[in-house]
């Protein structure tokens, strides 16, 4: 508990400066935290109805059946049934038209979900360049409030006659705090950026793949009304 009290205490009687710096790395500390357990939870969500969506898909189910449960499910699609669902409406809507060439319904089909995919990406990468940014910088910014905070210290010495290592230790002490806290911002803030990278890598290879497939289906039928 002394500890404990003796931080609190260099942190309340830190200068100014030294102050703001770690209020600065505070608040990104605690964006970086929401940000890691929201899209923790999304990413998860979304792979666990892709999962969902792909044992459906490939059941053998019929997917103008499956295209109206996803359509009257009361909610806008999303992941892999946004992909699934904006492929097959423009795929149906060029189907309608009279003497359509299946290539250029396939076409359209493709550009449908090539858009929805784009847009689902945007969606999960949104807010994780901000981790990135938070663990580039934070260390720095740390930095920034030890070299003040040490500065501070050496500078009060200026007016004493013999100085000690006890007049420049509180100094010193809040100087390095700040150190510790730029490192206790950034080090989760870039683990998270890494794992959620790859998850949105690999959940875009895994729509990539869907799509082909996808593709392939629409082809066939394509043809076969030819």
């Amino acid at each position: 508990m002394t500890g404990e009290l003796d931080y609190l205490k260099l942190i309340l009687e830190a200068s100014l400066p030294v102050k703001i710096v770690m209020l600065l790395l505070l608040a990104a500390s605690i964006a970086s935290w929401y940000i890691i357990l929201y899209k923790s939870r999304v990413l998860n969500r979304v792979a666990k109805q892709a999962h969902s969506f792909e044992e459906r898909f490939w059941s053998g189910a019929d997917l103008a059946a499956l295209f109206r449960d996803i359509t009257h499910a009361g909610k806008q699609p999303d992941g892999m049934e946004g992909v699934f669902e904006a492929g097959f409406r423009e795929f149906a809507r060029l189907r309608q038209r009279r003497n359509m060439d299946a290539q250029i319904m396939l076409e359209g089909a493709q550009r449908a979900m090539r858009v929805a995919l784009n847009r689902e990406m945007d969606r999960l990468e949104h807010r994780i360049p901000f981790l990135a940014t938070v663990g580039s910088i934070s260390p720095y910014v740390g930095l920034l409030g030890t070299v003040w905070g040490i500065m501070i210290a050496f500078h009060g010495l200026a007016s004493v006659k013999e100085a000690t290592i006890a007049m420049v230790a509180p100094g010193i002490s809040e100087a390095l705090i700040a150190t510790a806290m730029g490192l206790f911002a950034a080090i989760p803030a870039v683990i998270g950026y890494n794992r959620f990278s790859n998850q949105v890598d690999r959940l875009q290879g895994r729509f990539d793949t869907f799509m082909e497939e996808f593709s392939a289906i629409l082809q066939r039928q394509a043809h076969a009304d030819e």
